[in-house]
């Protein structure tokens, strides 16, 4: 449908300004895909049959379900996998749990990155000034270095399965991931990190494989687990606590904005989000049942190590086939997950600095953006090559530091998806609030019990659950009263005063930020995120105690 057909829709009157054009005008066609390319120009009527709505899924498919599945990266391996070696199946059931809370989150920066054009750190600089971009920036910058850092764990202990040493694993592994990112398109990125999806998920049909054959063996009880009931908890803790991380906000932010992804295609993402949110559940799920198969019923229950014991597990009791699909999908879950990582740094350093930051672009045409990409996953790299470097206690920092720094990062996301000014019609409704709220406070909640009782091992589950409720509710409340606009939604209008068609609503394109008035800086507002600097600054202290005598080297 053109735009001239008698069917197609009148122009809403909120339309994107000249720098956010439609992803189908011709000079952005290529952006979305290939299979776009073929529809006529400014074609934004209805989707009306399965065959054109199914093209416009695929071009759109993408940026949610890379994040998603880039969410089941190395360390997410390494928890799934010791909730299958330590309990068995006990604990398949959290994934029901994961899912959805994922999906809230993401939804989220996605509207916001389709409906602004603006990456997660630029809106946050734009709206909270340079004081609370800066903490923000600062804190995802940290936790990247040592996130990559796993990454690169798992590649070296993936590929040294084949007989491959991390001297040699690690390096070409950094090259081939600034090869990939640099190469000034955005399709073939793109196509890239398909392959490596399709990789992470090649323990799906091991596990249907295996399951037909009858080659699973018996499982333990779980009460046979090393610290049965308190080191469950725990581990459920870790669970829900290392699967979002405030990369992966920062990153499907920014590639929704860099594929072009207007208002007009929202639904598609949500769907492309969605699907992802299934997808990481199968791959998540994929590794907990086969690590145990693998170890849930060997002398090796309930003393879960590393990744790389269960890996030698599955070769040995599953065999050789099945070990080497698991460690090809570790590889895969590293390096999709070292992809998504760096470039969810350099996309938010690109953004405050105000220089060109594009996948569509080559090294030498946005090098500020690549050179963030190429250091990161250098630093990251090296690290890993240090000399007797001991990768346990990296690891168990890299899950604290997650559960202290994500609060801060969901607190500005929902404040930012409860502002009229820069949603209009598409910011958070009562309902969505409440949920999105709920999800935050889980997730916030069961982070910071994680936290605190991997810096405090024998601080009683009480105790800890008491403390971690009181700071849920210090940073709820003035949360809560910032955002409650968000629970009298009222319906937008037009700039005549009459009141937006479904269609209108759907395809609202907020103005360029600089138009967008300032957010008025409110009592509330600044406790709340007071309150999460706050946290962030009790709990690194107390990080710092705690990792102090432990010995990294």
């Amino acid at each position: 449908m053109t735009a001239g057909s008698p069917l197609a829709p009148a122009a809403p009157p909120f339309a994107p300004p000249a720098d956010r054009r439609s992803a189908l005008d011709p000079a952005h066609v290529g952006d979305i895909e290939g299979a776009l390319a073929t529809l006529p120009a400014f074609d934004t009527g209805p989707r009306r049959t399965s065959r054109r709505r199914l093209v416009t899924m695929l071009a759109v498919l993408g940026p949610g379900v890379v994040v998603m599945v880039a969410s089941n990266d190395a360390g997410s391996f390494s928890v799934f996998a010791e909730a299958g070696q330590n309990h068995g199946l006990t604990l398949l059931w959290v994934l029901l749990i994961l899912g959805p809370a994922l999906y809230v989150t993401q939804e989220m920066v996605a509207r916001l990155g389709a409906v602004t054009g603006a990456g997660h750190a630029r809106l946050t600089l734009e709206r909270f000034g340079r004081l609370w971009c800066g903490f923000s920036l600062v804190d995802l910058l940290a936790l990247n270095l040592l996130v990559i850092v796993t990454e690169f764990i798992g590649v070296a202990l993936a590929l040294g399965y084949f007989g491959i040493g991390r001297a040699i694993s690690v390096p070409v592994a950094a090259v081939a991931l600034v090869a990939v990112s640099s190469g000034g398109s955005f399709r073939r990125w793109e196509r890239a990190m398909w392959v490596m999806v399709a990789g992470d998920l090649l323990l799906v049909p091991l596990v249907l494989v295996l399951h037909h054959s009858g080659a699973t063996p018996a499982l333990l009880g779980s009460a046979h687990a090393a610290g049965a009931t308190g080191g469950m908890v725990l581990l459920l803790v870790a669970l829900i606590g290392a699967t979002i991380a405030p990369w992966q906000l920062f990153f499907q932010q920014s590639t929704v904005v860099d594929k072009r992804i207007t208002p007009r295609w929202l639904g598609y993402e949500r769907a492309d989000t969605a699907i992802g949110a299934v997808l990481f559940v199968l791959g998540a799920g994929a590794v907990l049942i086969l690590s145990a198969w693998a170890l849930g019923a060997s002398p090796l229950h309930g003393h879960f190590d590393n990744v790389g014991t269960v890996l030698a597990g599955v070769s040995r009791h599953l065999g050789a086939g099945a070990g080497a699909v698991f460690a090809i999908a570790l590889l895969n879950a590293s390096l999709l997950g070292a992809a998504a990582v760096s470039l969810s740094g350099a996309y938010a350093i690109s953004e405050v600095r105000g220089v060109k930051h594009s996948l569509h672009r080559r090294f030498f045409d946005a090098r500020g953006f690549h050179g963030s990409v190429a250091a990161i996953v250098v630093v990251g790299a090296g690290i890993v090559l240090i000399p007797g470097l001991r990768l346990g206690p990296v690891t168990t920092l890299v899950q604290a530091l997650t559960g202290v720094l994500l609060p801060p990062t969901l607190i500005i996301v929902l404040i930012l998806c409860n502002d009229e000014q820069l949603l209009g019609p598409q910011r958070n409704g009562p309902r969505l609030n409440l949920i999105a709220a709920g999800v935050i406070a889980l997730i916030v909640g069961l982070s910071t019990l994680l936290t605190l009782r991997t810096t405090f091992p024998d601080l009683r589950l009480g105790a800890a659950s008491a403390i971690t409720v009181a700071i849920v509710l210090a940073a709820g409340v003035p949360v809560a009263w910032s955002c409650r606009g968000g629970l009298f939604h009222r319906a937008a209008a037009t700039s005549s005063g009459e009141p937006l068609t479904p269609w209108q609503r759907r395809t609202w394109s907020a103005p360029a930020l600089e138009l967008v008035p300032a957010m008025p800086r409110t009592r509330p507002r600044t406790l709340a995120l007071a309150v999460a600097r706050g946290y962030v600054l009790v709990m690194l202290v107390l990080l710092v105690i705690k990792l102090a005598g432990v010995p990294f080297g």
